[in-house]
C-alpha cells in the first residue's frame, strides 16, 4: 500500500465512521478503485478503527467520564441509568458477535453488489426516519430517564446488530432506529455514538488478540508508515466528522444522506 493510499483510506473511514453512509462500505469501495492489494488490509482496517474509536473519545469525553463518575458511585443515578441503557442496547450486537458472525458473513459476502444493497437498506432507514421520526412522540414512560427507554436501547441495539452488514451504516440504522422508536434527536445523537464504543473496541481487540498470539500475523504488506499515516488521517478526519454529525443529527435532514447512499448504490450496481 502507497503512503497517500493510507492517508485517504484513512481520510474515507474517518469520514464515514460518523456520517450515515456506512464505514465499511466505503473502505471496500476505495479499495478497489485504488486497487490495493488485499493482503495485510485488515490489518489497516484495525488500526484506522481504532482512530475513530480515539476521535470518539476525544470528542465525548467530558460525557464520557461524567458517566464513568457517577456509575462508579454504586447508586442507581443518572449515569448509571445512562450506561445500563447502553450496554441493555449491546445484547443484540453480542449475539449476533458470539453465535452468528460467520453465518451473516457468509450470508452477505464482500462484493461491492452486497455493500450496495446494504446502502440501499441504509438509505431506505434514513429517508423513513427524516420523514416519519418527526411526528413520532416519544413514549411517556416511567423508564424514560435521559430521554431513553430500556426498550427503546434494546430496539436500537438490534438496529446496530443488524448493520454488522457490508453498506449498512452502524450510525445511520441506530439513529434511523432510535428517532422512529420516539428518541429525540438531540439524544439520540450522543446515545448512538457511545454505544457503539465498546463493540467497535471489542471487535478491534479481538483482532490485535488473534495477532498478539501468533493467530494472524500483523501488517501483511501494507507496511509501517501506511499503518501510521492511516490512524493519523482516520483520527483527525473522525475529530470533524463526529462534531459534524452531531450537529447534523439534531438539526439537518438525513434524507440527503439517504439519497448520496442511493446513488452510490446505482453506481455500483452499473459499473460493479
Amino acid at each position: 500500500m502507497e503512503w497517500w493510499q493510507a492517508v485517504l483510506l484513512g481520510i474515507v473511514q474517518g469520514l464515514t465512521e460518523f456520517l450515515p453512509v456506512s464505514s465499511s462500505g466505503h473502505l471496500m469501495i476505495f479499495k478497489e478503485l485504488l486497487g490495493v492489494d488485499g493482503e495485510g488490509f485488515l490489518d489497516f482496517t484495525v488500526a484506522v478503527h481504532f482512530a475513530t474509536v480515539l476521535a470518539t473519545i476525544v470528542v465525548f469525553w467530558g460525557a464520557i467520564w461524567k458517566l464513568l463518575r457517577g456509575f462508579f458511585r454504586f447508586k442507581y443515578n443518572d449515569e448509571t441509568d445512562y450506561v445500563c441503557k447502553i450496554l441493555v442496547s449491546l445484547i443484540p450486537v453480542m449475539i449476533v458477535g458470539f453465535f452468528f458472525k460467520d453465518q451473516v458473513e457468509a450470508l452477505f459476502g464482500g462484493t461491492l453488489k452486497h455493500v450496495a444493497v446494504g446502502l440501499c437498506i441504509t438509505a431506505v432507514l434514513l429517508m423513513v426516519s427524516d420523514q416519519v421520526g418527526k411526528r413520532i412522540r416519544a413514549p411517556k414512560a416511567k423508564d424514560t430517564r435521559n430521554g431513553i427507554s430500556y426498550g427503546q436501547a434494546l430496539i436500537v441495539g438490534v438496529a446496530q446488530a443488524f448493520a454488522v452488514a457490508p453498506g449498512v451504516s452502524r450510525s445511520g440504522a441506530t439513529i434511523s432506529t432510535g428517532l422512529l422508536s420516539g428518541v429525540k434527536r438531540e439524544v439520540m445523537a450522543q446515545f448512538s455514538f457511545l454505544m457503539v464504543l465498546i463493540p467497535i473496541i471489542g471487535e478491534q481487540s479481538l483482532d490485535l488478540l488473534k495477532v498478539a498470539t501468533g493467530h494472524e500475523a500483523f501488517g501483511g504488506s501494507v507496511g509501517a508508515l501506511a499503518l501510521v499515516l492511516g490512524f493519523v488521517a482516520a483520527f483527525l478526519s473522525g475529530l470533524f466528522a463526529c462534531k459534524a454529525m452531531v450537529a447534523i443529527v439534531r438539526r439537518a435532514k438525513l434524507a440527503w444522506f439517504a439519497l448520496y447512499c442511493l446513488l452510490v448504490a446505482v453506481l455500483i450496481f452499473i459499473l460493479a
